[in-house]
């Protein structure tokens, strides 16, 4: 008795198919040149102050042997020889953990420290409004503070010098809207525009092909270039201004000059500064606000970083314009620093820590032949060839299957619509423009509701020019009362016109049309009935208002 009920309390010896692991494919396993670069960097961390505080900022001098990170009221300076730890274990062990050799101690809370071109000086802002500029301390001795700059009256959260070979002046932006040049020599301003931005000034970035152009992003949602070389004062004009939509948390010029990376919400935006502010891409790869931007040199080319409070890194590709590597740390990101010879990474959060990467070995696409006049191409990745043994051949290409024989059938590509291809690349307004010009309301409403499921269609409906709009009020006016989409399209419909309010009204008389025949269909169905046996029933609508998509 006591056998019989052990046997039945036997598991079975199989696992279950649905619990089992899938197979990964073979696209998986392959290598491109860009994933095998980052694996190239050891990643640690290590924390510069016993304070949980946050980094709120990093740079690299441009030689790339000293690093300023700036947190509370100091500006911690770290030698690259320090980073770069020959042991190969991480760093939490407190005898490898890389310790700054200067500490340049400031009066109130600092921001945003910026070393000059030649690599002498570094200054960095205050809370209380004042700019300190500082000399690197030799030969051990204490650091000197060679100039006490003062105009703001709040924080002055963006200070930078000029990254061509102009030593004598610096740029400054604070929570003031005001925005300087100085002359370092006699402390005085140079360029001054109060009253520069409607808010405060949390971004800005000097230009690569001028001494005299600054661009600077706040929490109005704009961007603005300044030109030092025309009349400052409180009538002063900037040179180009673009609407980010998003309050901008970070400004960056590209290498060229021409082009200016904003980032502010979860968006990244690239601009063509010469053809006078025009949209060029939109980079929406984040889920929560994008807080800092800076360059990083990836072989022979340069990448585009940007870090997020939801923890990730990505490294754009402008010249494609795609996302090539993607990054997850364990904590929000503030600020992001690549070294300039392309060795060293290290990305700052709000907890104090700072996660580096250091590039210790070669990877296998750098082996290239190389001449003192060119350099060959990046190699890619051969495709695996199927090898056919004696028995094909013999058969023949032209073989047909006999009766007996099992034919293995390729599996076919399903081949996905426009609309789906453009959802899988994040091009949410470019997907629903296109499912609306093929006039299918299965697949429309297919697309709304995976919008709504993605939190954009709100974002979508903004960003929807006057003929796009048009579209979408015309699939709402005709099939606003069809029963099964009859809600949801007609709680869309009363978004549409609360967010597009003006742009209906100077739409013209083809907005006007599909305004009023909704009307029309809305006013019929509430006043229909339907009449049951000998009584009469009124079917009426009930427009409950939900919470935005």
């Amino acid at each position: 008795m006591m056998a019989d009920e052990a046997s039945t309390r036997l598991f079975p010896t199989e696992p279950a198919s649905h619990l089992r692991p899938r197979s990964r494919s073979v696209k998986s396993l392959v290598s491109t040149p860009e994933s095998s670069f980052w694996r190239t960097f050891c990643s640690s961390s290590f924390q510069p102050s016993s304070l949980h505080l946050p980094i709120t900022s990093l740079s690299f001098s441009p030689d790339s042997s000293l690093l300023a990170s700036a947190s509370s009221t100091s500006v911690r300076l770290f030698s690259s020889l320090s980073l770069s730890n020959p042991d190969p274990y991480p760093y939490p062990y407190p005898d490898s953990e890389p310790t700054p050799f200067a500490t340049l101690p400031l009066p109130d809370l600092a921001y945003s420290p910026s070393f000059r071109c030649d690599g002498a000086l570094i200054a960095a802002g205050c809370e209380n409004g004042s700019v300190r500029v500082f000399d690197f301390p030799k030969n051990n001795k204490s650091p000197k503070t060679l100039r006490r700059l003062k105009a703001h009256s709040c924080a002055s959260r963006v200070v930078s010098f000029p990254l061509l070979d102009h030593k004598l002046c610096l740029f400054s932006a604070g929570d003031d809207a005001l925005f300087v040049q100085w002359d370092l020599p006699t402390e005085t301003p140079l360029f001054t525009v109060p009253g520069a931005h409607r808010d405060y000034i949390r971004a800005g970035a000097p230009s690569p092909v001028s001494p005299d152009v600054f661009a600077t992003g706040s929490y109005d949602h704009t961007v603005k270039i300044w030109d030092a070389r025309v009349d400052s004062g409180a009538s002063a004009s900037s040179v180009l201004s673009i609407n980010h939509g998003h309050p901008v948390e970070s400004v960056l010029f590209l290498p060229s000059g021409g082009l200016l990376a904003t980032a502010g919400g979860n968006t990244v935006k690239l601009w063509d500064v010469i053809a006078g502010g025009k949209p060029v891409y939109s980079v929406e790869t984040h889920n929560k606000t994008v807080t800092a931007l800076t360059l990083a040199k990836v072989r022979d080319d340069t990448r585009l970083l940007s870090v997020s409070i939801d923890g990730y890194l990505k490294s754009f590709d402008f010249s494609r314009f795609k996302v090539t590597h993607s990054m997850r740390y364990p904590a929000p990101l503030l600020s992001v620093a690549f070294s300039p010879t392309g060795t060293i990474r290290v990305v700052g959060t709000n907890n104090g820590l700072i996660y580096m990467g250091i590039k210790k070995k070669k990877d296998e696409f750098e082996g290239q032949v190389r001449s003192n006049d060119f350099a060959w191409s990046v190699p890619l990745p051969e495709k695996p060839t199927t090898r056919k043994n004696i028995r094909y051949f013999k058969r023949g290409q032209s073989e047909k299957p006999s009766e007996g024989d099992f034919v293995i059938k390729k599996p076919e590509k399903v081949k996905l619509k426009e609309h789906d291809r453009l959802l899988r690349k994040f091009l949410h307004k470019d997907a629903l423009v296109s499912v609306l010009k093929t006039k299918q309301t299965t697949s429309i409403m297919a697309v709304l509701e995976e919008l709504v499921a993605r939190r954009k269609l709100i974002k979508c409906i903004s960003n929807l020019d006057n003929d796009e709009l048009g579209l979408l009020l015309s699939f709402i006016s005709k099939k606003a009362t069809v029963p099964w989409c009859a809600r949801f399209l007609m709680d869309l419909a009363k978004w549409v016109l609360e967010i597009r309010a003006e742009d209906i009204r100077s739409g013209g008389t083809e907005m006007s049309v599909h305004v009023r025949t909704l009307r029309a269909m809305v006013a019929h169905e509430i006043q229909g009935y339907v009449i049951l046996g000998s009584g009469a029933t009124v079917r009426t609508f009930t427009l409950e208002r939900r919470a935005p998509y």
